[in-house]
């Protein structure tokens, strides 16, 4: 052979390597998430399935819902996966993301102790139970954290018509930490705490706590899936992020949600057929 021939293979290879290179690097998405879905095990169990099936190879950021959207205006990721709904859709509106779908929920429950010192077992309502929280300034751990968690408990806070910040530092401690902390903290000191359901199932420091209040339609907990807009960040890698989306949303991976069980716990309900 040639040198001449050499040097040609050998730019031949070169290039083929790095359209490999590229090939591969198209197919892999950064998905900015809340950290629930990813402390439950639901990304385990899913993305080697996403994998096998569409050659997307998917990488999460697990934050609280406010900075994986924070990081996503940023152009750090291709898709958000979060659960503050109203959030999202400004997201959509604000042009940072192509479409908002729904893709499965879950609930949020109260926590606490056993001894239950505001009386708000038996069938309470998050409205009134805060209230009786906030009555009998018993101590109520927030995540405080922006995350979709603390923006429901926001929420409920302004139905029941009361600003907890007036006992901050006193019988309402902010974190400013994730949901598992979060019930560290609360298990911790005494004190009541909302989480979702999923986090709660796969918490593994419980003690003797036990939920107090669900099944409030108030306690909804709805997740969305959107990609990242490409005329926002040009380095959106659309056909990859579509593919997961796709697949996400699809009959297969709806079931896929659906099959995923802690102790024998369904954690999410798949609904973005609805």
């Amino acid at each position: 052979m040639n040198f001449d021939l050499r040097k040609l293979l050998a730019a031949a290879l070169f290039a083929g390597s790095l359209a490999m290179s590229a090939s591969a690097h198209a197919e892999s998405i950064v998905v900015q998430s809340t950290t629930s879905t990813a402390n439950s095990g639901l990304y385990d169990f899913l993305l080697p399935r996403v994998k096998a099936e569409t050659g997307v190879t998917v990488n999460v950021v697990a934050v609280g819902t406010g900075q994986a959207i924070k990081n996503a205006k940023n152009c750090d990721g291709d898709v958000l996966l979060v659960h503050a709904k109203a959030s999202e859709q400004k997201f959509v509106e604000e042009g940072y993301g192509v479409e908002r779908r729904d893709l499965m929920y879950n609930d949020f429950v109260f926590v606490g102790p056993p001894s239950d010192p505001a009386g708000i077992g038996g069938g309470m309502s998050a409205v009134d139970a805060l209230a009786a929280i906030s009555s009998s300034k018993s101590k109520f751990a927030s995540r405080g954290d922006d995350s979709g968690t603390h923006k429901k408990e926001k929420m409920i806070w302004q139905k029941a018509g009361i600003d907890p910040a007036a006992g901050s530092g006193e019988w309402y401690l902010e974190t400013g930490s994730g949901m598992g902390a979060t019930l560290n903290a609360a298990v911790g000191i005494g004190a009541y705490t909302m989480t979702d359901r999923a986090t709660w199932i796969s918490f593994n420091n419980r003690q003797d706590y036990v939920i107090l209040v669900e099944g409030d339609d108030g306690l909804f907990n709805q997740y969305g899936i959107i990609m990242v807009n490409p005329d926002k960040c040009p380095g959106v890698r659309r056909d990859a992020a579509q593919k997961f989306i796709d697949w996400m949303t699809s009959p297969e991976g709806q079931a896929a949600i659906a099959d995923y069980q802690l102790d024998g716990q369904q954690l999410f309900f798949p609904n973005a057929g609805n």
